[in-house]
């Protein structure tokens, strides 16, 4: 009778789809942002970033869908959306620095064939990342995004006007006015901030004619999907590992968004619904790697607004996929995120990493004993190790290759780190610590939409 409450269909099919269309403008920012950013890093070309746009907004409609669906296989079967995943920005642009593109997508598919054959196991490898492990990686994390919008908002790295005025003024002006969206706006607007700070920005700068609209003209109305567009994936270890972690932080982040959503909808959970979920995402994650987009995670932001318009069908949700994937398929209308200028989009960086920043900081505060000194010093180590190492990557240059897979990569570094001083200080945990840290996640994400409500 639950479920059947929970998933009978809005009588309203024109209130569906505005609640659809609400869904979508709220994790559009998000999913728009990410192929920008690492697009810019790697130097694709404009016709490269047009499909990469567009297969990424197919990508995130396809993955809720089969979030959404909910059989006995995988899906969850509550209503979630899926986007691509934050953690994953930083070691892809790395990966496509030192192994090349090819070694990227072999990585993210890699790392998706993990997750949904150990998707039932997940129960137990979660108890390697408590709250006190994955708040520092998803710190680390942060803080190695934050160079990478700094030189977006001078103009772009080794761009002739870098530093200028006009860049400054673009990009700083867009941060203040997402700052102040945020301060004087509530709801549903609030939570689409850093979109309408990107649409004021663009528009600021097209009055002094920094916007080029040649991808929008040069665009097709129509594309079909092409398969490993960028070429054959190759397999790496260090890339592999790379997003191993990144997938394992991803799925210990959904299940706090499962449960938050359970909660909402007075819906227990099993340890077989969060499999299906587990798997889901690992299908939705080789998806991205088979077409070249992104891999993805289960959104937070989409729970505040289920919680903020009190509606719970997954209807709802389905009419979100089911425009992404519509979206997906018109590079014309995916081209329109290529008018943002780069100051612009640095500007709108900042406070989005600094959100992951302060997310890593949040699930440290709200559920980290800091009373506990060996938590403060896993979390200093692992967090001084991670950032050492991406900053002075030379340093480990002279070590055997072996060695360099490990200490060469920041995120690497910090979360091996974290992982192997947390089970120092504090053992594995029981699976009923694991529970009980799921839980306190879910009660951490819920007040933060309360309070975006």
């Amino acid at each position: 009778m639950a479920r059947e409450r929970i998933f009978q269909r809005h009588r309203h099919p024109i209130k569906t789809f505005s609640l659809g269309l609400q869904h979508v403008l709220a994790m559009y920012a998000g999913a728009v942002v990410v192929p920008l950013i690492v697009s810019n890093a790697l130097g694709f070309t404009q016709e490269q970033l047009t499909y990469l746009i567009a297969i990424d907004l197919l990508a995130c409609g396809v993955a809720t869908l089969l979030q959404v669906w909910g059989n006995r296989y995988f899906g969850v079967g509550l209503p979630v959306m899926l986007g691509c995943a934050f953690q994953a920005v930083s070691p892809m642009i790395l990966i496509g620095l030192n192994s090349g593109v090819s070694a990227i997508y072999g990585a993210v598919i890699a790392s998706g064939i993990f997750v949904v054959l150990f998707s039932g196991l997940f129960g137990k490898l979660i108890r390697l990342f408590p709250p006190v492990v994955t708040g520092s990686v998803v710190t680390i994390i942060g803080l190695t995004l934050i160079p990478v919008a700094f030189r977006d908002l001078g103009g772009g790295q080794g761009s002739e006007d870098f530093g200028s005025g006009t860049n400054l003024l673009l990009g700083f002006g867009v941060l203040v006015f997402i700052i102040l969206m945020t301060r004087f706006t509530k709801g549903f607007i609030r939570s689409i901030a850093v979109l309408v700070g990107l649409l004021a920005g663009t528009v600021a700068a097209g009055f002094m004619g920094e916007v080029n609209f040649a991808p929008i003209r040069e665009a097709s109305w129509f594309h079909m999907v092409k398969p490993f567009y960028f070429g054959t994936p190759t397999f790496e270890i260090v890339p592999i590992l790379t997003m191993i972690l990144v997938a394992i932080v991803s799925v210990a982040e959904s299940t706090g968004v499962f449960m938050a959503l359970g909660k909402i909808l007075d819906k227990d959970l099993s340890s077989k619904d969060l499999a299906r979920g587990y798997r889901a995402e690992g299908l939705a994650i080789v998806l991205g790697g088979i077409f070249n987009s992104f891999p993805y995670t289960t959104y937070s932001q989409n729970v505040g607004l289920v919680q903020m318009t009190r509606v719970k069908t997954r209807d709802v949700i389905v009419v979100a996929g089911g425009l992404l994937v519509v979206i997906g398929f018109v590079p014309k209308i995916a081209a329109l995120a290529q008018l943002v200028p780069g100051s612009v989009l640095g500007g709108a960086m900042v406070a989005l990493f600094g959100m992951v920043v302060s997310s890593g900081i949040r699930i440290i505060g709200s559920q980290v004993d800091l009373n506990r000194h060996e938590n403060l010093f896993i979390i200093a180590c692992s967090v001084g190790m991670g950032l050492g190492v991406t900053v002075v990557p030379e340093l480990f240059a002279g070590a055997p290759d072996w060695a360099q897979i490990m200490l060469g990569n920041g995120i690497i570094a910090g979360s091996f780190t974290a992982i192997f001083m947390n089970l120092l200080f504090n053992g594995l945990g029981t699976k009923a610590t694991a529970t009980k840290m799921a839980e306190k996640q879910a009660d951490a994400i819920l007040g933060e939409t309360e309070k975006t409500a």
